[in-house]
């Protein structure tokens, strides 16, 4: 009997860890084939040839239609740069500069459905040909609930959100651990 309980008990705490670190790998992700920049983080090998069995794993669970290799990188944002969450009650302002490339996109999403959480009215997210800059060609964007100075993207809702800077044709991404990316800076929360 004592045999039998033992086995059991064994069975269901492998089970555990087996899916548990499966879920993981494939919702998260961050030992198991993507790369981190600050707060910003990417599959390193979505549109290549061959990539990884996470990261197919991963294109298979997300459903979405990803960019080449050579088309570009979607890099996620869950955290600000002092890793606290991002929540649709705080302002933010996105500083500093992005990869040489000839287009990007940064546009705020809910977590768990991947709308845009954008005013229903306004832009749905920025793109880079359409940006005050300053003349060093860094930015400051301004992600809130309330009217903010320069680039501003008014966002509407309750709780967390995600960012998603998308990099178009950006030769500078080869050596993507070594790109600079803006930071993620909590100004206030209500």
């Amino acid at each position: 009997m004592r045999f039998i309980l033992n086995f059991t008990l064994m069975l269901v705490v492998a089970l555990a860890i087996g899916f548990g670190l499966s879920w993981y790998a494939l919702t998260d992700g961050r030992f198991f084939g993507t790369i981190e920049i600050g707060p910003w983080s990417a599959w390193r090998d979505v549109g290549v040839p061959n990539p990884d069995p996470y990261t197919r794993a991963y294109i298979s669970r997300a459903g979405a239609l990803e960019l080449g290799a050579s088309e570009g990188m979607l890099f996620t944002a869950t955290t600000d740069s002092d890793n606290r969450q991002l929540d649709r009650d705080c302002s933010y302002r996105i500083d500093g500069r992005t990869p040489v490339a000839r287009f990007w996109t940064l546009a705020p999403v809910a977590p768990e459905t991947g709308a845009s959480i954008a005013r229903p009215d306004g832009p749905v997210e920025l793109h880079s040909d359409r940006l005050a800059r300053a003349p060093d060609g860094s930015i400051e964007i301004y992600i809130s609930k309330t009217l903010s100075p320069r680039d501003w993207l008014e966002i509407t809702g309750e709780g967390p959100f995600e960012l998603l800077l998308t990099i178009y044709d950006s030769a500078s991404l080869s050596g993507v651990g070594n790109a600079a990316l803006p930071a993620i800076i909590r100004e206030s929360c209500a």
